[in-house]
């Protein structure tokens, strides 16, 4: 397994077929593998509510006595944000299989089932990496005319109306003056600075000088 691949990816999705009886020692292989090449899977994700019971973060594949410090320290060590995917959710397996997967390697990870036969789970997997990483999208619209829904901007929880210019063009950001937006603020079409903070479903109209 190539882990170069991994190390600028923002997350990790762990797939994982619960109806196969080798499940447990697939999973075992990956995480050993990865930690080899200095990538530990976390359940540490900053914008995302884990399920109860598994606030403490815990690198993949490893109990609690087995976190060593210098699996934080390393500098060339990458922790990546996982989700456990547990596929073939069709299949009706039990519903404490994820549980014990999880008890059995040490694993705290949010979990979200899935089919890709009947789709089931497909449609919230993206919501919830965008909603995990603090992802944001915003639209755009020109004055007069209306938002372009097709394109949004996507944008990491924090960035201002400035930086959806920058990303509109290089030159409409050292022109800007102010902008209208609809969605987060008080009211539609309240006029904000550049630095206001844009939040997901946001429609930015901008104007320059």
């Amino acid at each position: 397994m190539d882990g170069s691949a991994l190390e600028h990816a923002d997350a990790a999705c762990l797939v994982v077929d619960l109806s196969d009886p080798e499940c447990l020692e697939q999973v075992t292989a990956v995480c050993a593998r990865l930690s080899e090449k200095k990538i530990i899977l976390t359940g540490h994700w900053p914008d995302l509510a884990l399920p109860r019971g598994s606030a403490i973060p815990l690198s993949a594949g490893q109990k609690d006595h087995e976190v060593r410090d210098d699996d934080f320290s390393d500098p060339f060590r990458i922790h990546l944000p996982t989700l456990l995917i547990a596929n073939k959710s069709d299949l009706d397996p039990d519903p404490g299989d994820v549980k014990a997967l999880e008890e059995l390697l040490g694993l705290r990870f949010p979990a979200l089932g899935t089919s890709t036969e009947t789709g089931q789970g497909l449609d919230a997997l993206g919501a919830t990496l965008f909603r995990g990483l603090g992802i944001v999208r915003v639209y755009t619209k020109a004055p007069g005319r209306p938002a372009d829904w097709g394109r949004p901007f996507a944008v990491r929880r924090g960035a201002t109306v400035l930086d959806i210019a920058r990303l509109v063009h290089k030159d409409l950001a050292q022109t800007l003056k102010f902008a209208r937006i609809w969605g987060s603020v008080q009211f539609d079409g309240q006029q904000v600075g550049p630095d206001h903070p844009v939040a997901d479903r946001d429609i930015v109209e901008l104007h320059a000088q």
